[in-house]
């Protein structure tokens, strides 16, 4: 992901400084980065560092670093709160040429356990019986981050194979009777990174939900293609680049999508409708750029 959203500078070309002026904006005078509220918020700064570190934006490391110290290990954090402060040591660590300390490291191990359901997967909620799709995926991504492996991956895998639906598609969770692209991108990445082959029909199930004017849509609607949105775009992409499935015929009219949501100050909106633009969406807006990039 760092390396898409990286090549994203690359197609950017002249509106790069004005992804790095909005980038700037979004610096909060505590080291975090704004969320929708306008205050440091830990979740949107995953985005914002991660996005500013890879098209090499001048951060002011101390600030962010301190920003960081204050949640320790992040024993007191939700799973997604966790996995974001994670992401963001790891994202800190490799600018310093360094890693997370041990002690903190192994704190945060622990932490993530707790989130492990019983069939061996992940979910955002404690004590639970089966993992979701997003969870796994998060939880994995930490794994990744602290520089360590993923416990007994076998149950992982079987896990996120349970959440296959019979139309190829993934969902979110068990009890969800509908896939969704961003539950069917997740699990294509989970798998490719535990070195499993992707579900053909998983990654036909994604082709076919791509728009006919570009993006791609979170579901399948009756009767309809429905509306593309930002972030089942990026994730799409994301993981068919990651398991090279072609995007090739389609790549001038998700570039077209993407123009399309592009604002002016320097960042992108999540969809049509929407007048907002923050760092996760401008973050998803690089990793479409960068995953369709050459």
């Amino acid at each position: 992901m760092c390396r898409a959203v990286g090549k994203a500078g690359n197609v950017l070309g002249d509106s790069l400084d004005a992804v790095r002026d909005f980038l700037r904006r979004q610096l909060a005078p505590d080291g975090g980065f704004q969320g929708k509220d306008g205050s440091s918020d830990l979740y949107y700064t995953v985005f914002g560092l991660e996005a500013s570190l890879a098209l090499n934006f001048e951060l002011s490391p101390k600030l962010i670093d301190d920003y960081l110290a204050g949640f320790g290990a992040g024993e007191s954090l939700d799973f997604v709160h966790l996995a974001s402060l994670v992401r963001c040591r790891a994202n800190m660590a490799d600018f310093h040429g360094g890693q997370i300390p041990v002690a903190v490291r192994e704190a945060m191990m622990r932490h993530l356990q707790e989130y492990r359901s019983s069939d061996g997967g992940f979910h955002t909620t404690q004590s639970v019986a089966k993992g979701s799709a997003y969870g796994s995926f998060l939880a994995l991504g930490a794994y990744q981050d602290l520089q360590v492996g993923c416990p007994d991956v076998e149950a992982m895998v079987a896990s996120v194979h349970g959440l296959q639906m019979p139309d190829g598609g993934f969902s979110n969770e068990p009890a969800m009777a509908t896939s969704a692209t961003t539950a069917t991108a997740a699990a294509i990445c989970v798998l490719h990174y535990l070195q499993r082959p992707a579900p053909a029909s998983a990654v036909r199930w994604l082709l076919d939900h791509a728009h006919p004017l570009g993006g791609f849509t979170a579901i399948t609607f009756a009767g309809g293609a429905g509306i593309p949105d930002l972030l089942s775009t990026a994730t799409a992409l994301h993981a068919m680049a990651l398991v090279g499935a072609a995007a090739e015929s389609m790549r001038e009219k998700h570039l077209d999508y993407l123009d399309s949501l592009w604002d002016p100050q320097g960042g992108f909106r999540g969809h049509w409708a929407d007048d907002t633009v923050d760092c996760e969406y401008t973050y998803y807006g690089l990793l479409s750029l960068g995953s369709l990039a050459p």
